[in-house]
């Protein structure tokens, strides 16, 4: 009787699986929750990839924090707090020690010089293509917000009104529009420029006039490999020691550029890339152009993990090297008590690319978007929006944060949507 009873449970509970997951391989698709249910029930959630073939990875447009709040950390406080108490035992059982690992003992990283030449060239040939859409014929315009930051690709400037800059108020926060260049549509955050990263990490408050700044993917390439003349950096072709958690450096030797010009890959393509894009229409350069983008970010990633790139928590600023310098400029919030110093963590490929989101508009030469629609309509990378309209393929990374299984209703029908 009582194995009747087991019996006819499983066999109800078996049957209600399958109604409800028929009821959710109907339903529309709605963000990951189709997604994860449908792992739930067929009990392999162990493969992240989708069940349907074809089904793309859900990515929507990050929110901005609130005001004053610290940005999310890159590693869990957790993992951080385990690596700062391995470390001090590790230093107290062996005070006096040789670094063994690059680039924490000054030495470069051998597979990593050629990936530094290649992000290099990609960021050159990236704003090449970008200022040929911009500026050649025929040209994409670009519009930028007088009084804020947005940004706009597009025919027209759109009219949602989104502005909190300067008299915000008294224009409804409608913005005035101006002709942006390739400066506003890639933002390359800005670093000071370090000659020896492990001897000297930290540039002070009295220095920062005297030493230079550059993009910080540009520092990210030469402290990985690659040689400019305008900033001169020193190579070390023997570890250093580490003394009671200090560097220090016993070699006395001067620098051996026989050594160090054969791990240097020389840069001489540029000339011969711009020749190719000459000879390329409106929407092969747009595809190129993509691709480099994708391609500068995929590089960065890579020298990022092995190369510290730190960020403010409270501020965009950014710093190449083990440490952050210690000029007092940060005015963002709780800066008071912190002296205006930064307060440095972990940083992203966002903090040091900035992706500049811009709507997107699927009709460029139609009608600027209406504020009463802002609900229905997607964002993307202003490098990616740009691409696009020139003709190139939407890429499968930003198909979802740009809405394009969402239908627009007219001007007439939007307050009947429910």
């Amino acid at each position: 009787m009582l194995l009747g009873r087991i019996t006819q449970r499983l066999r109800l509970s078996h049957i209600m699986m399958k109604v409800l997951q028929f009821q959710i391989n109907s339903a529309p698709f709605c963000c990951q929750k189709r997604i994860f249910l449908s792992k739930v029930i067929s009990g392999n959630m162990e493969n992240e990839e989708g069940e349907e073939e074809g089904e793309k990875p859900y990515k929507d447009v990050p929110r901005p924090g609130k005001k004053g709040e610290r940005k999310p950390y890159a590693t869990p406080m957790k993992v951080l707090i385990r690596r700062a108490k391995e470390k001090k035992k590790a230093r107290q059982e062996n005070p006096c020690q040789i670094l063994e690992h690059a680039p924490e003992n000054g030495l470069l990283v051998p597979e990593l010089i050629e990936v530094a030449h290649q992000v290099h060239l990609d960021r050159s040939s990236l704003l090449h293509g970008l200022s040929k859409l911009i500026e050649g014929d025929p040209a994409i315009p670009i519009h930028r917000c007088r009084f804020c930051p947005e940004l706009h690709v597009g025919w027209h400037g759109h009219e949602i009104r989104s502005c909190e800059g300067p008299g915000s108020g008294s224009r409804n926060s409608y913005h005035v529009w101006r002709r942006g260049g390739v400066k506003d549509i890639v933002g390359f955050a800005y670093c000071y420029h370090l000659f020896d990263r492990v001897g000297k990490p930290r540039v002070g408050h009295k220095e920062r006039l005297d030493v230079p700044k550059l993009p910080a993917i540009l520092e990210l390439c030469i402290q990985a490999g690659l040689n400019l003349d305008d900033y001169p950096t020193k190579r070390r072709i023997a570890p250093v020691y580490s003394i009671d958690g200090r560097i220090v450096d016993f070699e006395t030797h001067k620098e051996d550029d026989s050594i160090t010009d054969h791990l240097l890959l020389p840069v001489s393509f540029i000339d011969s890339i711009s020749e190719e894009e000459e000879n390329m229409n409106l929407n092969e350069l747009a595809m190129k152009t993509l691709r480099d983008w994708f391609d500068l970010r995929i590089g960065a990633i890579k020298l990022m993990k092995k190369y510290n790139v730190i960020t403010c928590g409270y501020c965009p600023e950014v710093q190449v090297g083990p440490k952050g310098h210690k000029v007092r400029m940060c005015k963002a919030a709780k800066h008071q008590f912190r002296d205006g110093q930064h307060a440095w963590q972990e940083a992203t490929i966002d903090d040091v690319i900035k992706p500049n989101f811009v709507w997107h508009v699927k009709n460029p030469k139609g009608p600027p978007l209406a504020n009463v629609l802002k609900r229905y309509y997607g964002k993307a990378p202003a490098v990616v929006e740009l691409c696009v309209q020139a003709g190139a393929p939407i890429p499968k990374e930003c198909s979802s944060m740009m809405r394009l299984d969402v239908v627009l209703p007219d001007l007439d029908e939007y307050d009947l949507v429910s």
